[in-house]
């Protein structure tokens, strides 16, 4: 085929829909055309369908490339000014819709848009110069000597909560805030120090220039073997120094933590092959120089930086690992009579057994050394590392049962020693973090995970220790909490093709006995009790660099575990669990986001959101619920989003105005047609609460849709949830919007028959809502009553009127108020009206 009818091909199934189909047409034709400007329309038309997939980044190249051909072609520069827009880079956007609006003045499209530009580059310049001032009054309170340290910390933290924001990472980095932030880091107060470093993740997240320019890595110097960039050697420096020796900068205890974290976020936010693999190139080169000098410090110092690239950007660290020699070096050591020596190499062996390869081949060659350590070594600092190596290979099979590495027993004298340690206050904060790091890798174990919660003693040892000082140990203690909790995820594999790998005896993970519900619960109740909900709270408040994603991953795990009990939920919320659930669904891993969003979605369930989550802080859990209802999610985040958003609906028009902003509506008539009736039913009833805002009830009003008939066609549902919902609905919006009610009887042939079977169904809220409909369409228009009276509506609403037993007294003063309008519009008399001959019979 040649370019051209490729083109074609791509046009017919850009018009029929298939986005990703057209990508693909156009990418051959591009390759297969030889005219210039053939590939210009090409470029063009690719753009519009990255527009479409919301790849604007892409979208923005291919209409420039377009432009580069054409400069005139008004579409390319209109789709450009469009990725730009959603690319935020607001001036050039503006610059390119001024320029088509210039072209056809007449386009209410580029009009619109350039409006839209204005109102958003206003918008924002509103926000940078607001965001300046508190930047630069943080940076007035830090360079002040005389104010007083807690000033100082305070202004610290509101740096980095600046930093994560968009305007305020900007303004800081205009406002030469690198700078000041190079003089906190040589303050003696660690909080600073610490906010310092959050503050440069921060500016380095997601912003790939500003991470380049603050490592010295510039955009010219990437691909280029000999380029030796300036910033990742310092953190390299840091990373490899040993405190020990003599060489390097000073370093707290959380340095190499600190390290990892920012080496980690850096290599994240490379954006292609070439910048990762030059990254990884000067991290073997800067590791390969130290390790082939003579004598033994140079070898440590290679090791102990391939120890920091295991904890952070683990892939780099693999991959100095393999390096020639540096595994055999590292066993080597283990053997060293030099402390110092030991403790980085078995630190190192604890870091590298993460893989199962790796695991067989410390297994093979470093357990005997790792337990001659363990055994006969005088220091514990060395022997409370080596028990986290075998403690780490003792786990190697993770959750399956069957794929124990060391001998029955050997794991639960393993997690014993790791408690008894955990206990002994008198042993330093360091070496009583490390047993956690053993229980971490051991609670995989299921008889671990039920001798750790039994003894009451570790648990709050463990506690106090999440709640110290000490950062490194937020990961361990949330690892272990996680494994206690089974909040792990588990993918349970297909009965058949379990069935078929046993045929081929090919291995089945197994599940260990005590990992069964009903011990997860017991387990869960005794963590409650041991005060679990205080720590995780403490956990979240941390401002360290310790507190990764992946820690607090951990802690919306065990929060969500924690909460699927409706008893539980009450003592959670009375503790802090809610307040600290609300920053782990805005910042976290996506899984973690959401684990977090449905442990608030399940609170807001049975709690009175208002007790719950008081103050300012109920608006804020309306992005998480909204963020459940996405195709991503499991139908129960679904519906358990939904009927929380249901009770977040029904406190106020502020909430409401809260969801509808965060375009929830949309969503949630999109479940109404969900198959599962449990999520349609809640969908409904939460359509239900949101019609109170005159916004929603604009959306019936508009002409060319189906939501009233759809909610009349559910109306006669057998589904007494969905019938209730759906009713509810029609009645406040037949209230509140009388010209919907002459539009019923164009929804549905059997509108009539929905609304009688509602007046005679023996449930009393049905009824209740059936005569509320009526008696709307009936205020609403003479036709209408007329249309219902001349019905079996008319003996149905007498006898109701009528009231006794069975029929409450709402639903019979309503009837009566139908049968009263019918009088008033003269359709119907009363029967002192027939006594003297008034009227006409009905």
């Amino acid at each position: 085929m040649s370019a051209s009818e490729i083109e074609k091909e791509g046009n017919a199934l850009f018009k029929a829909g298939d986005i990703q189909g057209a990508v693909c047409c156009y990418t051959k034709a591009i390759k297969r055309s030889d005219s210039q400007a053939e590939r210009a329309v090409l470029y063009r038309n690719r753009s519009a369908c990255y527009l479409k997939q919301e790849e604007y980044s892409k979208a923005e190249s291919d209409a420039s490339k377009a432009l580069d051909t054409d400069p005139g072609d008004v579409k390319a520069r209109f789709r450009r000014a469009q990725a730009f827009q959603k690319l935020c880079r607001l001036d050039q956007a503006f610059l390119d819709a001024q320029r088509c609006a210039q072209v056809e003045p007449k386009n209410k499209t580029f009009q619109d848009l350039l409006r839209q530009l204005g109102a958003q580059i206003q918008q924002k310049s509103v926000q940078l110069n607001s965001t300046d001032a508190r930047v630069q009054q943080m940076f007035s309170l830090l360079l002040d000597a005389s104010a007083n340290d807690s000033d100082r910390q305070k202004a610290a933290q509101n740096l980095v909560v600046l930093s994560r924001e968009d305007a305020g990472a900007e303004q800081i980095f205009r406002n030469d805030g690198v700078k000041l932030i190079q003089k906190l880091l040589q303050s003696k107060q660690e909080e600073v120090v610490l906010s310092a470093l959050r503050t440069l993740v921060g500016l380095c997240t997601g912003h790939q220039s500003r991470a380049l320019f603050l490592t010295g890595m510039h955009t010219c110097d990437l691909g280029k073997d000999e380029a030796i960039l300036p910033g990742l050697k310092k953190f390299l420096e840091v990373a490899g120094t040993v405190p020990e020796l003599s060489e390097g900068p000073p370093l707290t205890d959380n340095s190499h933590m600190s390290c990892s974290v920012l080496l980690s976020k850096l290599y994240d936010d490379l954006k292609s092959d070439a910048e990762r693999d030059n990254f990884n190139k000067l991290c073997e080169e800067y590791v390969q120089q130290h390790f082939s000098r003579h004598g033994l410090d140079g070898k440590l110092r290679a090791i102990q930086t391939v120890s920091v690239l295991l904890q952070g950007p683990s892939d780099v660290g693999n991959r100095t690992l393999e390096m020639s020699g540096m595994m055999d070096a590292v066993i080597a050591l283990c053997a060293s009579e030099d402390v110092t020596h030991q403790q980085v190499a078995v630190e190192t062996v604890i870091h590298a057994a993460g893989k199962a390869k790796r695991a067989s081949f410390i297994t093979a060659n470093g357990v005997a050394l790792l337990k001659d350590l363990y055994k006969k070594s005088e220091n514990d600092r060395i022997r409370v590392r080596a028990l986290v190596g075998l403690c780490k290979l003792g786990s190697a099979g993770g959750t399956d049962f069957s794929m124990k590495q060391f001998a029955e027993g050997s794991t639960l004298k393993l997690a014993k020693q790791c408690r008894k340690w955990l206990c002994n206050e008198s042993l330093p904060q360091t070496s009583r973090r490390w047993s956690v790091e053993g229980l971490a890798y051991l609670t995989f174990d299921a008889d671990v995970k039920e001798d750790l919660v039994e003894d009451k003693n570790a648990l709050l040892a463990m506690f106090e220790l999440a709640k110290s000082e000490d950062k490194t140990v937020l990961f361990a203690v949330g690892s272990t909490l996680v494994n206690c909790t089974n909040s792990y995820e588990v993918e349970k594999p297909d009965p058949q093709m379990v069935e078929l790998a046993k045929y081929a005896k090919q291995h089945v993970p197994e599940e260990h006995p005590k990992d069964a519900p009903s011990y997860v619960e017991k387990r869960l109740g005794k963590l409650l009790e041991s005060g679990v909900v205080s720590a995780l709270v403490c956990m979240v408040k941390q401002e360290s660099p310790a507190l990764t994603e992946a820690c607090r991953d951990c802690i919306a795990r065990v929060f969500l575990a924690l909460v699927e009990r409706q008893e539980d939920r009450g003592t959670v919320v009375a503790q802090g669990g809610g307040k600290a659930l609300i920053p782990l669904a805005f910042d976290n891993t996506d899984l973690g986001k959401i684990k977090a969003a449905q442990a608030l979605a399940k609170i807001t369930i049975t709690s009175n959101p208002q007790i719950a989550f008081p103050g300012e802080r109920i608006y804020e859990m309306v992005r998480p619920l909204v963020s459940l209802l996405s195709l991503e999610c499991t139908l129960l985040q679904n519906f358990e989003a939904l009927m929380a958003l249901t009770n977040l609906a029904g406190i106020s028009e502020r909430i409401r105005q809260k969801i509808i902003k965060e375009k929830a509506v949309p969503k949630i008539e999109g479940y109404m047609f969900e198959e599962h009736g449990l999520v349609r039913a809640s969908a409904t009833e939460c359509m239900c609460n949101l019609v109170l805002s005159t916004e929603v009830q604009k959306l019936y009003l508009a002409t060319g849709n189906d939501r009233l008939k759809l909610l009349v066609l559910y109306s006669g549902e057998e589904d007494e949830r969905l019938r209730k919902a759906a009713a509810g609905t029609l009645a406040m919006l037949t209230a509140e919007q009388p010209e919907l009610c002459a539009r019923i009887p164009g929804t549905t042939t059997h509108w009539l028959e929905i609304i009688q079977s509602l007046l005679l169904c023996e449930i009393s809220d049905l009824r209740h809502r059936g005569v509320v409909i009526v008696h709307n369409m009936m205020q609403a228009e003479k036709s209408l009553a007329e249309t219902i009276m001349e019905s079996e509506a008319l003996e149905i609403l007498s006898v109701l009127a009528k009231g006794g037993e069975g029929t409450p007294e709402p639903v019979s003063k309503t009837a009566q108020n139908c049968l009263d309008q019918a009088v008033e519009y003269s359709i119907i008399m009363t029967r002192e009206g027939r006594e003297k001959g008034k009227g006409t019979e009905p």
